[in-house]
């Protein structure tokens, strides 16, 4: 019983610092802030961490874990690679709070932190990595054109979302994400690998 509080205090820690960290950014996610929001005392945070540092790097962490396995869910769901494609770029996302792991790429205490850095590069390598591989899969299949560079094309899609959440934030209006990922998916759409031979006239 004891262990199970414990570990349930050590969960709330983390979960309560994922939100703040997504809310507020390193430097505004205090430690007053998380033990305030968690509703645990002082002492229960320097039981499980070694201080706000530490707590972080879990919590991002963790943050980056299940951003990659909603990635994999998606992309290993079988089907044409277009449509996993666009079962990734439709997911749902709450996005005018933008990207929990792309915002910390932002944030000048993460980027100057090789620890915290760490899980967060290693997410989007992840991301990019496992989109380059269906893509392709399209390519061997012949659903995408031979010459596409997956890596690139990857790349792009990742600069896609990202950006949508930016520009999406910045009008306040979910269209200007949704407008990037409809441009994209459109032109996915129109890069089909060959077309049929004209019929011979001999």
């Amino acid at each position: 019983m004891y262990g199970d509080v414990m570990s349930s205090t050590q969960d709330r820690l983390i979960e309560t610092t994922r939100e703040l960290l997504w809310e507020r950014g390193y430097v505004g996610t205090s430690p007053k802030a998380i033990l305030r929001r968690a509703g645990v005392g002082q002492g229960s945070m320097y039981h499980h961490f070694t201080g706000k540092g530490d707590l972080a790097q879990a919590a991002i962490r963790r943050t980056g874990e299940e951003m990659r396995a909603t990635v994999d869910r998606l992309l290993d769901a079988g089907g044409p690679a277009y449509e996993r494609i666009a079962a990734y770029l439709l997911r749902e996302r709450d996005v005018l709070r933008g990207c929990p792991v792309g915002r910390l790429t932002m944030d000048p205490d993460v980027l100057a932190s090789e620890e915290l850095r760490a899980p967060v590069d290693e997410t989007i390598a992840h991301v990019k990595a496992r989109l380059a591989e269906v893509l392709q899969e399209g390519v061997h299949s012949g659903e995408f054109a031979a010459h596409l560079v997956p890596r690139d094309l990857a790349a792009t899609i990742v600069a896609t979302v990202q950006g949508g959440y930016v520009l999406a934030r910045a009008s306040g209006d979910t269209d200007a994400f949704d407008a990037g990922v409809r441009g994209l998916l459109a032109l996915l759409a129109r890069a089909p690998a060959r077309t049929s031979p004209a019929p011979s006239t001999d």
